[in-house]
């Protein structure tokens, strides 16, 4: 059971996390790495439990994470209190997010930038796992493409972002001759962000009429998928937004003129909502402008790919 004693330990844990150091947080806190070291210690033997994976950088254990994520929690409630009083907030305070990539190199910034008093601490995973950040309690927040909502959390429909598969010509000249059989799949090189990443091998076996097994390079980059695209190394679906010059040049084509729309969510934790309504405007501003808001169209036999 925590204490008021702890909070000075929770701060500093807050802060080694945040910052990926000890000395890090010693900087943001005005004390000697020491201090916060000694803090840390003192609190995980009280506990019983370790709380900070030293290293470089430092990681919080399961325990660790969720002690922190109080002190977040913690950090918007005085917030709440001092703009209730009226008072000026001072400091602002850190809210953890998970977005997939692809939103964050689209859209997402434009639902940050014009929320005041928070440090977003953001988390990227793909779009079918992002939720689970929230399942484990380690954010407050995430963009999804589940529709489904975590328990505790609430969601909201945000609009899709709206993909195109894409090579060079001279790739599908060579790849795809004869059109975008389950033979040339199997042969293509194609794209994929991780391991996670299920949008190609999806798309490939709702054109294909099958599963495919897909020959694939690896490249965690958003920007770097287009670039892959670009130079030839393989073909992807790209958010559409960062296509149009490539397609009116000429360097890209599409393997198919449909477009790929993934419908995207926000859900957020219920205990946070209240003291994240700036956030959840904000981003149903930017969805709004930025994403497809119109019902994407039914796509026959896809779940039995996913």
């Amino acid at each position: 059971m925590l204490n008021s004693s702890d909070y000075p330990a929770l701060t500093a844990l807050a802060a080694v996390l945040q910052n990926g150091s000890f000395e890090g947080a010693a900087e943001r806190l005005s004390v000697t790495p020491s201090a916060i070291s000694q803090r840390i210690k003192a609190f995980e033997e009280r506990l019983g439990s370790v709380l900070v994976i030293r290293g470089t950088p430092c990681v919080g254990t399961e325990t660790g994470r969720r002690l922190a994520r109080h002190m977040e929690e913690v950090g918007l409630l005085e917030r709440q209190l001092i703009r209730d009083l009226g008072k000026t907030e001072n400091a602002a305070v850190s809210v953890p997010i998970a977005v997939n990539a692809d939103s964050l190199a689209t859209w997402f910034c434009s639902a940050m930038a014009p929320v005041s008093g928070m440090l977003f601490q953001l988390q990227i995973d793909d779009q079918d796992h992002s939720a689970d950040w929230l399942k484990r309690g380690e954010v407050m927040a995430a963009v999804s493409s589940r529709d489904t909502p975590v328990s505790g959390c609430d969601l909201m429909p945000l609009g899709a972002l709206r993909y195109l598969p894409v090579a060079t010509p001279e790739f599908v000249a060579q790849h795809f001759p004869e059109g975008l059989t389950p033979e040339a799949f199997a042969r293509a090189p194609s794209l994929i962000y991780d391991e996670k990443d299920r949008l190609q091998d999806t798309w490939a076996a709702h054109q294909a009429g099958r599963r495919v097994s897909l020959p694939a390079h690896r490249i965690p980059s958003t920007h770097g998928f287009v670039d892959a695209a670009l130079a030839g190394l393989g073909w992807g679906l790209n958010p559409l937004a960062l296509l149009q010059p490539h397609l009116d040049s000429g360097r890209l084509i599409a393997l198919s003129p449909e477009p790929w729309d993934i419908p995207l969510y926000w859900h957020i934790s219920r205990l946070s909502a209240p003291r994240l309504t700036d956030l959840t405007d904000a981003v149903k501003r930017a969805a709004k402008t930025h994403l497809v808001q119109k019902t994407p169209p039914e796509k026959t036999g896809l779940s039995q790919f996913i």
